[in-house]
């Protein structure tokens, strides 16, 4: 007689997590107090001033149609604040995936990765603190992630050729990215998403940000080199080791050998393509807030915009770098991909092909930014917002703001599991965290800098994750070696976010 196989249990998608979690919120709405707080002239919650009002549960319908006010930014009503549209953020996200449509068309990514290994032969370990830092680059600039998946197959035979094995080859590209994302500086889907949320610049915490991007690396990258170099000396202490001899015959070490040279059109796409995340961090940065006198940007945009016929060419509403946000940046990647096809001789029919294949890749990212604002519509909507942000003030009012800043880091580690998706992570969360952070005296920049770091932390280990299966996948080993690499990596980091968050909170 046969016996019936156990269904294996399957996570469920981001989508449905979240649309469980809006439904959850509306059942909640029949049974939490509705409350209001009152604001300032600035639009800041005023602490202590919390009151009940009528209660205003939600139904079916407005479960459904919450993802839909959400993405068109529908007001909750009179007594709460208006729900921020996704539409700006969404369209963003849609943008930037024709951008790097055009960007993997040219090829000019992959062929600068194999121009710089081939630059490294011979010295092949400094290739590790090399490649680390610019896939942690492209993770913490624009959240590179499923764009990784070709490298693989690139540095495999490389490190395995040099005494290395494949899980060295992994964590160069994987830990890489993961921990640049972690360390986002001015990642869109991450940082971007949670600071529209909250209402405040990408730039604010900029420079927390990148301290912690630097310590964070710098821990990474000693990790893999001490692991490489235990394998190099010894290829019993691989963790791969007894698989050694298939994986020498599966992978072609001599692949490396065939990837056609960099062309001088790749190196000026290359070169573009940094132009272009260098703009948007330096747009991004709120200089004259951070120093009144630093008004060059906006000077220069004066003089420009004053010009006779420059000027009237260029428009009279050019906004001065630092004073950019969503509309603009969306605008850059929009240019840049155009500027990027002529540059390359790319044809248009080729252009408009690649540019929609490219933002129907992210269109998931999108939509799922959208049905995470459901989150706070309903929320809103169901008066319960106020309400769960004054038990926050009251439960923290005996809390030190570093204590808070370290339990929000925490809490989000179980959410980064449900929600593996950062963008639709901050769009359901970030509407409460926020101003609760405001109530310990913990800044809204650093509450989205503890997200982003138990988000990333997650992305490194998670098996919901496409990118760290397909990663171990190509490599061919099984997740649990992946696991039993990180593990002390995990922890180190784990702690050391904790004293950075905990010191960054004290200041």
């Amino acid at each position: 007689m046969e016996q019936t196989k156990k269904k294996q249990f399957q996570m469920p998608s981001a989508y449905t997590v979240l649309f469980i979690i809006i439904a959850i919120i509306a059942v909640l709405t029949w049974f939490i107090p509705a409350g209001h707080y009152s604001v300032n002239d600035a639009g800041n919650i005023i602490a202590g001033s919390y009151e009940r009002v009528e209660q205003n549960p939600q139904g079916l319908w407005d479960i459904f149609m919450a993802p839909i006010n959400g993405m068109l930014g529908v007001p909750a009503g009179e007594l709460t604040k208006e729900t921020p549209a996704a539409i700006p953020i969404s369209f963003f996200i849609l943008v930037v995936g024709g951008f790097l449509g055009i960007i993997n068309k040219t090829g000019a990514l992959d062929a600068g990765i194999a121009s710089v290994v081939k630059r490294f032969k011979g010295k092949e370990k400094m290739l590790i603190p090399v490649l680390m830092i610019l896939f942690a680059l492209g993770g913490s600039t624009y959240g590179m992630a499923e764009e990784t998946i070709p490298f693989y197959a690139l540095l495999i035979p490389v490190m395995m050729a040099v005494g290395f094995d494949t899980v060295v080859a992994v964590a160069i590209v994987l830990v890489g990215s993961q921990v640049g994302c972690l360390a986002s500086t001015v990642n869109p889907f991450a940082t971007g998403v949670a600071s529209q949320a909250v209402g405040i610049s990408m730039g604010e915490g900029i420079g927390l940000r990148f301290l912690m991007f630097v310590v964070l690396l710098a821990i990474s990258i000693a990790y893999v080199y001490r692991y490489a170099s235990k394998v190099e000396k010894d290829p019993t202490k691989s963790l791969v080791y007894k698989q050694r001899e298939e994986d020498i015959k599966h992978f072609d070490i001599d692949s490396i050998g065939r990837q056609e040279s960099i062309t001088k059109r790749q190196k000026h796409v290359n070169i573009l393509f940094f132009i272009t995340f260098g703009i948007m961090i330096i747009s991004l940065i709120p200089w004259t807030t951070l120093n009144k006198n630093f008004t060059i940007f906006e000077s220069l945009t004066n003089w420009l915009t004053g010009l006779p016929v420059v000027g009237t060419v260029l428009g009279k509403n050019m906004l001065p770098l630092g004073e950019w946000y969503f509309p603009e940046i969306t605008m850059l990647f929009l240019v840049m991909a155009i500027v990027v096809a002529i540059t390359y001789g790319m044809k248009e029919s080729v252009f408009i092909s690649e540019f929609l294949t490219g933002a129907s890749d992210l269109i998931g990212v999108a939509i799922v930014v959208a049905v995470a604002r459901g989150i706070q519509v309903v929320m809103n909507n169901g008066l319960i917002t106020d309400t769960i942000l004054h038990w926050g003030e009251q439960g923290l009012s005996s809390l030190s703001s570093s204590v808070f800043l370290i339990l929000t880091f925490i809490f989000y580690i179980p959410m980064s599991f449900l929600i593996p998706s950062t963008s639709g992570l901050a769009a359901a969360t970030m509407g409460i965290m926020g101003p609760m952070g405001e109530f310990a005296g913990v800044g809204k920049d650093l509450v989205i800098t503890a997200y982003q770091s138990a988000s990333g932390l997650v992305n490194l280990i998670t098996p919901t994750s496409a990118i760290v299966m397909g990663a171990v996948a190509i490599a061919r080993f099984d997740i649990s070696v992946w696991w039993k690499f990180t593990g002390k990596l995990i922890a180190i980091l784990f702690v050391a976010i904790c004293v950075i968050l905990g010191v960054a909170a004290m200041l």
